[in-house]
């Protein structure tokens, strides 16, 4: 048997709504765009927005998409969706938003060990950052408390994104070298 020469990197694909995940190996940004749309049965002439799961990051540009690790869970939007941290079009029987719940719970979790913001996901990052307070001082949280959440939980997102932004710069710098370095051999 002859063994088959594979090339491509593999990557987890999801649905906006966060219902479908689905794994494909692609070449290229192009590629990847197109089995996505194959896969995720949405017409090949309908546009689409590729962005980073975790946190709405948009990849547009080759040199990025080939940043990526391996297995990265990259969400496929059409033109008329958007990326959100939780799925918006989710209800309880109570009619609160499944992001509602999920901050309560977030809260809640923090005022046990407020120590516990610093291993939150970009997502509950987020959505901590983006809560409007006063909203939630119904629900027996502390006014002040609130605020130094949401405060912190900023500060935490923007660092959180900021080591991504140094990461993601030292592999294109160390892909660049490599291929310098073998263009350099060749050479001689």
């Amino acid at each position: 048997m002859a063994s088959e020469e594979y090339t491509g990197k593999p990557y987890k694909i999801i649905d906006s709504k966060r219902e479908h995940k689905i794994g494909i190996v692609a070449t290229s940004l192009s590629d990847f765009m197109t089995k996505a749309q194959q896969k995720l049965n949405i017409n090949e002439n309908e546009p689409i927005k590729v962005v980073l799961e975790s946190d709405g990051t948009e990849i547009d540009e080759e040199d990025y998409f080939d940043t990526l690790e391996t297995n990265t869970l990259i969400m496929i939007l059409k033109s008329d969706q958007k990326w959100s941290p939780y799925d918006i079009s989710f209800k309880f029987a109570d009619d609160q938003i499944d992001g509602t719940q999920s901050l309560n719970s977030l809260i809640r979790r923090l005022q046990n060990d407020i120590g516990q913001i610093a291993f939150l996901s970009g997502c509950d990052l987020e959505l901590l950052s983006d809560m409007d307070p006063e909203s939630l001082v119904d629900l027996a949280f502390d006014r002040s408390f609130l605020d130094q959440v949401k405060e912190a939980s900023g500060r935490f997102l923007y660092e959180k994104r900021e080591a991504q932004d140094a990461i993601n710069l030292l592999k294109l710098y160390h892909a660049s070298t490599i291929g310098q370095n073998s263009t350099k051999k060749s050479k001689v």
